[in-house]
């Protein structure tokens, strides 16, 4: 069964039936953990690096890189078991704005952020298919752990 991870979702399974999908990563990103040992898989759908400090209405904490990844490879250890020894990371998105001007270069921040943030949990990640200008469709396949993405050029 597909499940959807939105905008600032985290989905974890360990049903081998489901698969795990995010649409059209552009600047966001996504960070991908399996545990080959329980056959869990957990995506995140990262939007900014890290909340504004004194924003009133904060999104859920799956929406930033700082509190989301943490909060994936918590669940995935205290509600599913696993070890962080036996965890494969992977990151993908983080696209390149197209503008010319592109002041925020929020994909990258992105990127750097998850990787800071995993550096900081001593995790490794195995593989990255990000940056560039293209949008990146992700489907994880739970039981195996495997990715398939489907790419499409970044448009004005």
């Amino acid at each position: 069964m597909k499940r959807v991870v939105g905008i600032g979702e985290c989905i974890i399974s360990d049903n081998p039936d489901d698969i795990l999908v995010t649409y059209a990563l552009a600047s966001c990103v996504a960070v991908t953990v399996y545990s080959t040992a329980k056959k869990v898989s957990g995506m995140v759908h990262i939007v900014l690096p890290s909340p504004e400090e004194n924003r009133e209405n904060r999104i859920g904490p799956y929406y930033y890189a700082i509190t989301g990844v943490p909060l994936m490879i918590t669940r995935l250890c205290s509600e599913f078991g696993c070890l962080k020894s036996e965890l494969s990371t992977r990151l993908f998105g983080g696209a390149d704005s197209i503008r010319e001007k592109d002041f925020f270069r929020l994909g990258r921040k992105n990127i750097m952020m998850v990787k800071d943030v995993l550096s900081n949990m001593s995790l490794k990640y195995d593989a990255t298919e990000t940056g560039g200008f293209i949008s990146r469709t992700l489907e994880m396949n739970v039981s195996t752990g495997k990715i398939l993405i489907n790419t499409q050029p970044i448009n004005i």
